[in-house]
């Protein structure tokens, strides 16, 4: 059974009850510190303005799935804020046949020119140029259709090939009227041993 009956009423002129006290300090103990006081809110500081606007969004939506991108110029970058195209590398002009964000291919016939004329100077002195100047001129034939680089290569090794090929003819004519001169001076002193 549970005992639901009201707890007794104290009889009049009783003490009334007496919290329990709180425990008291031991001796070397601090004293319990007091409530620290909380700073009064602040309102949330005032909205600066911008430095900079906000990037423009959309200026270049990116091409159809499939559709063919126009490249931008070699160097270009695209407008301040805006994002490159997706999967291309900024900085980097389109090459034909490569897709958007590739760099262009070096022609090889370019490279060998260039590599053959100025072997010409150090190597194979006369081989070298005609090298060099045969396959600049193939080089720099190719570069108007194919859309690569090394223009600048190519004509340097035709330009090289042909300074070199015209110093080693200059040399070979030295070399004959050197041997007709001193043939001559042979010739003309009878200095003949029989």
């Amino acid at each position: 059974m549970s005992d639901t009956s009201p707890t007794p009423a104290p009889e009049p002129g009783a003490n009334p009850p007496v919290p329990p006290a709180p425990p008291a300090a031991q001796p070397g103990a601090y004293p319990p510190a007091a409530p620290t006081p909380q700073p009064a809110p602040q309102a949330p500081p005032a909205a600066q303005p911008a430095a900079y606007p906000p990037p423009a969004q959309g200026a270049y939506p990116p091409p159809a799935y499939g559709a063919p991108s126009t490249p931008a110029p070699y160097g270009s970058a695209p407008a301040y804020g805006t994002a490159p195209a997706y999967g291309a590398a900024p900085g980097y002009a389109a090459a034909p046949g490569y897709g958007y964000g590739a760099p262009a291919k070096t022609n090889t016939l370019a490279i060998v020119s260039l590599i053959a004329s100025i072997s010409s100077f150090v190597i194979l002195p006369f081989i070298g140029s005609v090298v060099g100047v045969i396959t600049g001129h193939m080089s720099l034939k190719q570069l108007k259709t194919s859309g690569e680089q090394g223009r600048g290569m190519a004509l340097a090794g035709t330009i090289v090939g042909w300074v070199g090929l015209g110093l080693a003819l200059l040399g070979i004519i030295a070399m004959i009227l050197f041997f007709m001169f001193s043939f001559a001076v042979y010739s003309s002193t009878g200095n003949y041993s029989s």
